[in-house]
């Protein structure tokens, strides 16, 4: 009987031994070793996060603290790690998270430039950079190298009048002009664009407008370049926004898209194809393979000879250089462009092309020469985008339903729209909370307008285009610019239909970074995973999605200048301070307030007592009343007055420096006080919640950056 209690005893622990339940390090071991092939593309993730914990802690100390938490893990592992494969990897990721974090503090210190130090109205001379038409806004934008001892920053970007532009203006000129600078803006509100730095990453000290006259002191380059001329050119051929886009399509150059089809195409989720990426790179890749496989088939010495699919490879693979290279080298470009490259080697190799590997090594690419773009919207979506499809395709169950097989041409057109489908609706997942995150808004019906419109791209309007322009070398091109601007006035068609359909937009103004880093962390697990643990990401991913879904939206946005105020009013809607702020103030207070209307003025809302120089209103939030008290123009209220309102209200609002004895209720934002917080959102409620622009003890380059100015004239 013992012997039988015994044995029972003994095969029990060796079924736990087996399954690893009861000795977590082994089974931890296990798992590693079944995903040995997937632990490589978790180096630019890692390297990522040391990169976003940058631009996320606030100052020096907690950068330092990052680099040297991670080398004292790194280290630790080292020491006590063992043969394991689980410790390896603890120091693997830990060192890697801070490289990250000090590649970027080392790029960010590397490019730094003063930055001017208030706006003013100055005449200077400088040398012409760059040069960026922008027909459909009717301006050109000129970024400019002043000469040494302006007083001003090492480049400055202006925006002229198209009609003040002379005649002869290129790349290299020396220009005398006068214009109206200002420092990069910060975000206007929490959550807005954050100009300042961008620019600063840009090496960019100021922008802003110039005036007439432009006058040309040396001249530049007696050509423009191959991009501009070739921009002038398409636009020439196909007019309107039609003609922007064809000219995206073969530059990268947006400018002459009307703010109307910009809007429309961010709406609809088709606004990926404008910025050139892995679809258009795709295309010329494959386009010149197969022309350059064609043409030299023709010949049975070299088809018998030569390796002809490797030389066509390598054409393409100049092809796909030539072309990040014209269009401007952009992150989603050079991304692609580099995994062309690696997809033709595999090709040449014999190996599979298109793998999560390749992705990885793109990603890791960009990241080490630009680890500024990880914050970025292009890089975040295109490579979610790239990654999502891929991971699709990786899954055997999924190839097993859309591989070729015998069948009739209906069954195979049914499967060939059901992938499409299915891989549009797995990138609008994926790039939904990426574009709410940034730009406040996503388009719902994304998946089906792509359906439609991916084809149209890849497969009509670029392979047109290309036969427009090699045609129009023998004066024979109008058919094809005809029949492209045909198929791109469709793509606009399907653009504002998807864009105008009830219930097309999705709006969230407020998603806490918390939440984003959760969904971003969790599709991440899905993907780069094979085993069953990859279910496991659905648990962060769900919990972000529903924090940013319980965040309450501000009731109150103030913008930085303290000129601009807008307020939730109870039936939902957000109202202005001053009826004649402009379209940008407009549009921005809008999507921050998640609101998709036109916002009205605040003087003609319920409960608003408003003179020319003061607002008055009274809000009800969670049974408590709100009075806000905003200064609506530039003139002083007489001294006893606004202290009397001061008092009354329990928030005050003004552009300029408000006297002491203004105490109010609850809060302050006068230009004293909005110099240290920037701009405000403001949430009311049983647990008021404020938001600001400058994060307390933030200490980011771009903030308190060396300044300039120059002398007063």
């Amino acid at each position: 009987m013992a012997s039988s209690a015994a044995s029972a005893r003994s095969t029990g622990f060796r079924l736990l031994q087996i399954a690893g339940g009861w000795r977590p390090g082994e089974a931890l071991e296990r798992w590693l070793e079944a995903e040995r092939g997937q632990l490589v593309l978790w180096i630019p993730v890692l390297i990522g996060a040391g990169i976003a914990a940058w631009f996320a802690l606030p100052d020096a100390n907690r950068w330092a603290a990052v680099m040297l938490g991670g080398l004292a893990v790194a280290a630790a592992g080292l020491a006590v790690g063992g043969s394991g494969r689980a410790a390896r990897c603890v120091t693997v990721a830990a060192a890697l998270v801070a490289i990250g974090c000090a590649l970027v503090w080392w790029r960010a210190e590397r490019v730094a430039a003063p930055v001017l130090a208030r706006p003013a109205i100055v005449a200077f001379q400088g040398k012409v950079e760059r040069i960026e038409a922008m027909p459909a806004r009717e301006l050109v934008r000129v970024r400019i190298a002043p000469e040494a001892g302006s007083g001003l920053p090492g480049r400055v970007r202006v925006n002229l009048d198209a009609a003040d532009v002379p005649a002869g203006l290129t790349r290299g000129a020396v220009v005398k002009l006068r214009a109206r600078l200002m420092p990069p803006a910060p975000p206007a509100v929490p959550g807005a664009y954050d100009f300042e730095r961008v620019a600063w990453f840009d090496r960019l000290g100021a922008t802003g407008r110039g005036f007439a006259p432009v006058e040309i002191v040396t001249p530049g380059e007696a050509k423009s370049g191959l991009r501009e001329r070739l921009t002038v050119h398409v636009q020439s051929q196909v007019e309107g926004s039609a003609g922007g886009i064809a000219a995206a399509l073969a530059t990268g150059d947006r400018g002459a898209i009307s703010e109307a089809d910009s809007e429309a195409l961010r709406r609809s989720g088709l606004a990926h194809l404008l910025s050139v990426s892995g679809l258009h790179v795709t295309a010329v890749v494959g386009a010149t393979m197969l022309l350059v496989l064609r043409l030299l088939a023709l010949s049975p010495a070299l088809a018998l000879r030569w390796p002809l699919p490797v030389v066509a490879a390598g054409a393409a693979g100049m092809a796909a250089v030539g072309y990040t290279l014209l269009t401007g080298a952009e992150v989603p470009t050079v991304r692609s462009c580099i995994a062309a490259l690696m997809v033709l080697a595999a090709m040449m190799l014999g190996r599979e092309a298109i793998t999560l590997r390749l992705v990885a090594f793109g990603a890791l690419v960009v990241l080490l020469l630009w680890p500024e773009a990880l914050m970025g919207p292009s890089f975040q979506m295109s490579f979610a985008a790239v990654t999502a499809i891929v991971a699709l395709y990786e899954s055997k169950r999924v190839r097993g339903w859309f591989e070729r097989r015998e069948e009739g041409w209906a069954p195979r057109l049914g499967r060939g729209v059901a992938s499409l489908l299915l891989t549009g609706l797995l990138v609008e997942i994926a790039l939904t909370p990426i574009a709410l995150f940034h730009f406040h808004k996503s388009g719902l019906y994304g998946a089906l307008a792509n359906i439609v419109a991916i084809p149209l791209t890849t497969f009509i309007v670029m392979p047109l285009e290309a036969a427009a322009l090699f045609f129009d070398l023998i004066g024979l091109g109008a058919p094809f610019w005809w029949a492209t601007e045909q198929a791109l006035r469709l793509l606009l068609w399907i653009a504002h239909a998807a864009a105008s359909a009830p219930g097309a937009l999705a709006m969230l103004p407020a998603m806490p970074g918390g939440a984003y880093a959760l969904m971003v962390a969790g599709g991440l697990w899905i993907a780069l995973w094979r085993t069953p643990v990859r279910v496991a990401g659905v648990v962060p991913a769900v919990a972000g999605a529903i924090w940013a879904l319980a965040t309450p939206m501000p009731d109150l946005l103030v913008t930085g200048d303290g000129r601009h105020l807008a307020l939730r009013m109870p039936g939902g809607e957000m109202a202005l301070l001053r009826d004649r702020a402009g379209d940008y103030v407009r549009d921005m207070m809008a999507e921050n307030g998640g609101v998709d209307a036109e916002l009205p003025a605040l003087d003609g809302q319920d409960g608003a007592r408003c003179s020319p120089d003061l607002c008055l209103i009274d809000v009800e939030r969670d049974g408590r009343r709100w009075r806000i008290a905003a200064a609506r123009s530039g003139y002083l209220v007489p001294w006893r007055e606004m202290i009397a309102v001061c008092r009354s209200v329990d928030i005050v609002v003004a552009e300029r420096r408000l006297p002491p004895g203004c105490t109010p209720k609850w809060l302050k934002l006068d230009r004293t006080m909005l110099v240290k917080t920037g701009g405000v959102a403001i949430t009311f409620g049983t647990r008021p919640e404020v938001r600001t622009v400058r994060r307390a003890g933030a200490r980011h380059p771009w903030i308190g950056a060396e300044t300039v100015m120059p002398a007063r004239d």
